[in-house]
């Protein structure tokens, strides 16, 4: 059986892939990234309110999965760098393809919104391995915007939809997702929401869950 190589032990057996799936924080992860994947369904044929909705479920997901390794006592080193990456593909999905294939969508796959997704997966990923290297800017904040801030602002921006006209709302969600990629690799520091904002991000899920919902009534 092939072995893998390491600092600390030399013949250290792997684990099966599959076996990451029954490790609870990738358990969450993984209804983070089915939640995205809802939301890229949605988006695709036009259901935004849906879209929406799944996309904040993921970030709150996102925000679990950390929260319940945390609380692991007997969670292994190993385990918890398998489940850093499997959190960081996941965010790719959630806040880089989620938000470019909303943006293509609303501007019904037309060519000139390429450049737009382009820039925020591309954002996304560059962001997401800088932090996957260098870790926080300090102990309590990031350089540049954390990518999950993407799905929580444009979750928000969203509900112009129902408000303005069409041509408006395609410029301002096209401006809104320039920002937000521009903000992702940004020289800037900003605060690592933790403790009592896990319980703002709670209320936030399900007040946009609801008015959301109210909307596709």
């Amino acid at each position: 059986m092939p072995t893998v190589e390491t600092d600390k032990n030399p013949s250290i057996t792997p684990p099966s892939i599959l076996s990451l799936a029954f490790d609870l924080p990738n358990i969450c992860s993984l209804f983070g990234l089915f939640s995205a994947l809802l939301a890229l369904y949605f988006a695709m044929i036009g259901i935004y309110p849906a879209a929406m909705i799944g996309l904040i479920w993921a970030v709150f997901f996102d925000w679990n999965d950390g929260k319940i390794a945390r609380k692991m006592k007997n969670r292994t080193a190993m385990q918890g760098q398998i489940g850093g990456q499997v959190d960081s593909l996941i965010d790719v999905v959630s806040f880089g393809i989620c938000p470019a294939v909303i943006l293509l969508s609303y501007g019904n796959y037309h060519p000139a919104f390429l450049p737009g997704a382009f820039i925020i997966v591309a954002a996304c990923v560059l962001r997401l391995s800088y932090f996957n290297v260098y870790g926080l800017d300090g102990k309590s904040s990031y350089q540049g915007l954390a990518s999950d801030n993407n799905a929580i602002i444009l979750v928000f921006v969203f509900l112009l939809e129902s408000v303005i006209s069409t041509t408006a709302f395609t410029v301002v969600l096209y401006i809104t997702i320039l920002g937000l990629a521009a903000l992702n690799v940004a020289p800037i520091k900003t605060p690592k929401l933790s403790g009592r904002w896990y319980y703002v991000l709670a209320l936030y899920t399900l007040v946009i869950t609801l008015a959301y919902s109210w909307l596709m009534i």
